[in-house]
């Protein structure tokens, strides 16, 4: 089960409904959060987001929305029973600014594994958290420098799927059921009789990974279409939905309702959500029907709002 939850959906300060923007993804356990302005984890347990299950925090950049909520988060974390590291990428400086934070929490109950990314490059790397058998949860983290007026990184992540597990075909070849989650683990067994089985004489094939794009404080630019090329989801910033913002937005460096839209368009994505209001947005529900126009799958969320990717056993 592949959860997906928009914590948060301001941008610039928290507001008494509104937290700011955050996205929890969550699989079989394990969690990846990305950003942590304010008064995140308050958000994140508004909407019963287990704490202790973040493995993983991805930073977009250093404004004060997205990561001034960290020393908070960690202590949440650590009064949460978390133990194991946690992962925190971004932009090149992060440790300076993560040592920073953390003066004010020390003796945190886990380490800190902090990794700095390429601000002028697209770069990647892999995250399985555990031994890379065929089951087990295995991400690609994509990265890609946004236009903003500081280094800012939007995300992609992809799920790669185990194939689907053949009973049948484990049953026709009398292979006992104790090796079927060996088997299915991505580890071939020997029988008692000597034959060897792989995982591959079990299964049925691969299945298509899914794919989470994630773009928030930049201003447009057509490699962001590229980036987010077919994502089962694509999350991206709307500051407004009056496309009379526009001179403000292209000095901001930020997007516009319509601007998001028209990138989910050209990369063919599956649904578009907005997010990152500003707080003059009152009611961005309000600009529902002319972005739609634009880009019909769009949603306009509220804090919280949530969806399952892959349903259970899916």
């Amino acid at each position: 089960m592949l959860d997906v939850i928009l914590a948060g959906t301001g941008g610039m300060m928290p507001l008494p409904n509104r937290f700011l923007t955050s996205l929890f993804v969550e699989i079989e356990g394990r969690a990846i959060l990305i950003d942590c302005g304010e008064g995140t984890q308050v958000a994140l347990k508004r909407v019963d987001c287990k704490l202790s299950r973040i493995k993983m925090l991805l930073i977009t950049h250093f404004h004060a929305d997205h990561i001034s909520g960290l020393p908070g988060l960690l202590l949440s974390l650590g009064n949460a029973g978390k133990t194991d590291s946690l992962i925190i990428a971004g932009p090149r400086g992060l440790r300076r600014i993560v040592e920073s934070l953390t003066v004010i929490c020390p003796g945190l109950p886990f380490a800190l594994d902090i990794r700095e990314l390429d601000t002028r490059e697209p770069s990647s790397f892999d995250w399985t958290d555990g031994e890379n058998h065929a089951n087990t949860p295995h991400f690609t983290i994509t990265s890609l420098p946004m236009r903003h007026r500081i280094p800012c990184l939007g995300y992609f992540l992809e799920l790669k799927r185990p194939p689907v597990f053949n009973p049948e075909k484990a049953k026709n070849l009398d292979i006992p059921l104790k090796f079927y989650r060996v088997l299915h683990s991505g580890t071939s067994v020997t029988l008692d009789d000597g034959r060897v089985i792989t995982t591959e004489m079990v299964t049925d094939g691969s299945r298509k990974p899914v794919k989470i794009s994630y773009c928030t404080d930049s201003a447009p630019f057509a490699s962001i279409a590229d980036f987010a090329y077919e994502s089962d989801l694509f999350v991206c910033e709307g500051m407004y939905a009056d496309d009379a913002m526009r001179d403000s937005m292209e000095d901001k460096r930020h997007m516009l309702f319509s601007d998001a839209a028209r990138l989910a368009k050209q990369a063919n994505v599956k649904e578009l959500w907005l997010t990152h209001f500003s707080p003059a947005e009152i009611n961005p529900k309000a600009g529902l029907q002319s972005v739609r126009r634009i880009f019909e799958n769009t949603v306009i969320p509220t804090d919280g709002y949530h969806k399952e990717l892959i349903k259970q056993g899916g």
